[in-house]
């Protein structure tokens, strides 16, 4: 499976954040849609992912006025991201190398989607399901 494959069977909205707009609107954001991270967006091309990791950093060094911060302000972690025909081991590797939890898919300049670790490992989880539900069955039809 590809990550393309993958976004596919998400079938979840993509939701972003403008880089003008607070680090306390993209908690807010987060809470309401239960998503660790957001996709930032400067004139609708992405730039960032901001993620509760981000927002808990910011907190520890400015306090409870870190959430009237606007999200460009906060440290750039680099734009990491990642085709749609790359594979979800290129994927897993790019998130370990990076230590990221998340990665924007794109495709050229057109964001494509988000991918989370947990989105990986819950594919692979059905994956090891299926491949267990084949062998007991092969097992069965021999004995």
């Amino acid at each position: 499976m590809n990550v393309r494959e993958l976004l596919q069977s998400k079938k979840e909205a993509i939701v972003t954040i403008d880089v003008d707009d607070t680090i306390g609107a993209a908690a807010h954001k987060m809470s309401a849609h239960k998503i660790a991270a957001l996709v930032v967006m400067k004139d609708d091309a992405p730039v960032r992912i901001v993620s509760e990791k981000d927002i808990v950093r910011s907190l520890a060094e400015d306090g409870p006025q870190a959430g009237r911060r606007v999200i460009s302000t906060l440290p750039s972690a680099g734009l990491e991201g990642i085709g749609p025909d790359a594979s979800l081991k290129q994927a897993m590797a790019l998130m370990t190398y990076s230590r990221h939890r998340h990665l924007m898919v794109t495709e050229g300049a057109t964001l494509v989607g988000i991918l989370s670790l947990g989105d990986i490992v819950k594919n692979l989880l059905s994956e090891l399901e299926l491949e267990k539900a084949v062998l007991q069955d092969i097992y069965m039809a021999a004995h």
